[in-house]
C-alpha cells in the first residue's frame, strides 16, 4: 500500500509538467503571432511540425525508458537527472532574439523542438511510474488523481500568475524598478515557472519509490508488434486525442477570444454583504478558475468511476461536453453572459478533470492487458502513447486554431497595441471563427469521442479478470 506521502510526491511531477504544458497550449500561439511577430501560418506550421515529431519521439522514449535499469529504478531516474533541462529549455522557448524574421522563425523552431524533447525525455518516465508503483487497478486510479489533482493545480499557479507576472515586469518589477519590454517580461515571467518546476520534479524524485520489477524479455520490434496488435490501445489512443484536442482548441482560443471579443477592460460585478466589487474578467482569470474546477473534478473520479466504470463515465462526460459547448455559443457579451460564461467554464473543466484522471488509469489497465496477452513488459512503451496522443492533440489543436484564424482574416496585433491593449477592428468572419473555435468545434470533436469509445473493450469486469490471472502469473 503506497503512503500518503508517495501519492502527493507523485502528483508534484504533474503539477511541474502541467505549469509548463499549459502556458505551452494556451499561450504559445498568442506569443509567436503577437509577441515575438511571427506569421499566423508560418506559426501554424511550426506548431504542428514541432509536435508531430515530439510525438514521434515518444515512443522512442518509452523504448529506452522500458530498457533501463539503475538502483533508483527504471523510470525515476530521469525526474533527477532532465529536470534542469526542461527549465532551462522553457526559458529559451520564450525569448526573443532581436533578429531578422527568418532567423527568428529558424530560432522558435530549434527551441521548440528542444523543449518538446526534453519533456518527452521527462514525462514519458514519470506516466510509466504509475505501472510500477502498484499492481492494484483501484490504486492505480487513486494515484492517477492524485496526480491530476495537482496537475490542475499546477496549471492555475502558472495560469493565473503568469498575466500578472508579465505586468510587473513590464511596469518596472526588475531591480532597480527598470520597466521591461514587452517580450522581455514573458521571458522573466518564464524564468519564475521554470525554477518552481525544476524544485517540482526534484521533489517527485525523492518521494516516489518503484515498488513493481518488470524486465522486457522480448525484442523492440516484438514490443512494438505487440503495440500495434492491441486493439484496447488503438481505441484508447483514438479517445484519448479527442479528448487532448477538445482542451487544447478551446485553450488556445481563449487569449484571442478575450483579446477581439470580450475586451480588455471588462468587470464581473458582485456583492459580498452589502459591499459592492469589481474584478477584472481576463483570460488568465477564465482559465485560471478553470483549472480549480478540474481539480474538482478530479477528486470526483475514483468515486464515480468505482460506480460507473470507466468506459460509461468517458462517454457520458462527453456527451454533457458536448450539450454545455454549444450553449456556450448563444452567451452575449453583456453583465450576466460574462457571468454565464464563467459558469459554463465551470462547469465544463469540472468534467475535463474527470477525463484526465480516468484516461490515464484506462492506459494502465492497457498496460496489464498487455503483459497478460503478449507477455511483454512494455509499459513505459504503452505510456508513451498516453504522451502521444496528447501532443498530436496539442498539435493539430494548436495549429487549427491559428490557420482557421489566418484563413478567416484575423488581424495580429504589434508590440505596441500588445502594450496599450487596444481593440481592433476584425472582420466578421475571424469573430465568428473565434465563437466557433469556443463552442461548435470542441462540440463535434466530443461527439468523436463518444463514437470511438463505444468500442472499447476493457471493461470493469475484463480489467478484475485480468488482474487476477496477472497475480498468479507475476508469482
Amino acid at each position: 500500500m503506497a503512503t500518503f506521502s508517495e501519492k502527493v510526491g507523485y502528483g508534484l511531477g504533474d503539477m511541474s509538467s502541467s505549469m509548463f504544458w499549459k502556458v505551452f497550449s494556451y499561450y504559445l500561439p498568442f506569443f509567436y503571432s503577437n509577441i515575438s511577430g511571427l506569421s499566423l501560418v508560418d506559426a501554424g506550421v511550426l506548431v504542428l511540425v514541432t509536435r508531430i515529431w515530439d510525438a514521434v519521439s515518444d515512443p522512442m522514449m518509452g523504448v529506452i525508458a522500458d530498457r533501463t535499469q539503475t538502483r533508483w529504478g527504471k523510470y525515476r531516474p530521469y525526474l533527477l537527472f532532465v529536470a534542469p533541462l526542461f527549465s532551462i529549455a522553457g526559458i529559451l522557448l520564450f525569448t526573443t532574439p532581436e533578429w531578422g524574421y527568418t532567423a527568428k522563425l529558424i530560432y522558435a523552431y530549434v527551441t521548440y523542438i528542444l523543449m518538446m524533447t526534453v519533456y518527452t525525455a521527462i514525462n514519458v518516465p514519470y506516466g510509466a511510474m504509475l505501472g510500477v508503483m502498484t499492481d492494484d487497478s483501484q490504486e492505480k486510479t487513486v494515484f492517477s488523481s492524485y496526480r491530476m489533482f495537482f496537475a490542475y493545480g499546477g496549471s492555475f499557479i502558472a495560469l493565473a500568475a503568469w498575466e500578472p507576472l508579465v505586468n510587473f515586469f513590464k511596469a518596472g518589477g526588475l531591480a532597480g524598478g527598470m520597466s521591461a519590454q514587452t517580450a522581455d517580461a514573458w521571458q522573466y515571467a518564464m524564468i519564475v515557472i521554470a525554477a518552481a518546476c525544476f524544485v517540482l520534479f526534484l521533489l517527485t524524485f525523492y518521494f516516489t519509490r518503484e515498488r513493481l520489477k518488470t524486465v522486457s524479455t522480448v525484442s523492440i520490434g516484438k514490443d512494438l508488434k505487440a503495440l500495434l496488435s492491441n486493439r484496447p490501445w488503438w481505441i484508447l489512443i483514438g479517445a484519448a486525442l479527442c479528448s487532448n484536442l477538445f482542451n487544447t482548441v478551446r485553450g488556445a482560443s481563449v487569449a484571442y477570444y478575450f483579446a477581439d471579443i470580450i475586451g480588455f477592460d471588462q468587470m464581473l460585478d458582485f456583492s459580498v454583504f452589502g459591499f459592492d466589487f469589481s474584478v477584472l474578467f481576463y483570460a488568465g482569470l477564465f482559465l485560471s478558475i478553470g483549472e480549480v474546477a478540474n481539480m474538482f473534478g478530479v477528486a470526483c473520479t475514483v468515486s464515480l468511476a468505482r460506480h460507473m466504470g470507466k468506459k460509461s463515465l468517458f462517454m457520458i462526460v462527453n456527451v454533457v461536453l458536448v450539450v454545455l459547448s454549444i450553449v456556450f455559443f448563444f452567451i452575449p457579451v453583456s453583465p450576466i453572459g460574462l457571468w454565464l460564461m464563467l459558469l459554463l467554464q465551470i462547469l465544463i473543466s469540472i468534467l475535463t478533470g474527470i477525463m484526465s484522471p480516468l484516461v490515464w488509469s484506462m492506459y494502465a489497465d492497457v498496460s496489464d492487458y498487455a503483459e497478460l496477452r503478449y507477455h511483454t513488459a512494455s509499459t513505459g512503451l504503452i505510456f508513451s502513447s498516453s504522451s502521444m496522443a496528447q501532443k498530436f492533440g496539442g498539435a493539430i489543436g494548436g495549429a487549427a486554431v491559428l490557420w482557421l484564424l489566418s484563413a478567416c482574416g484575423y488581424t495580429p496585433r504589434t508590440d505596441d497595441q500588445m502594450a496599450a491593449q487596444s481593440m481592433l477592428s476584425q472582420p466578421e468572419s475571424a469573430l465568428m471563427c473565434l465563437r466557433y473555435l469556443m463552442s461548435f468545434i470542441p462540440a463535434l470533436v466530443a461527439v468523436l469521442a463518444i463514437v470511438i469509445s463505444y468500442f472499447y473493450p476493457l471493461t470493469t469486469k475484463h480489467i478484475e479478470e485480468v488482474n487476477a490471472q496477472l497475480k498468479l502469473q507475476r508469482k
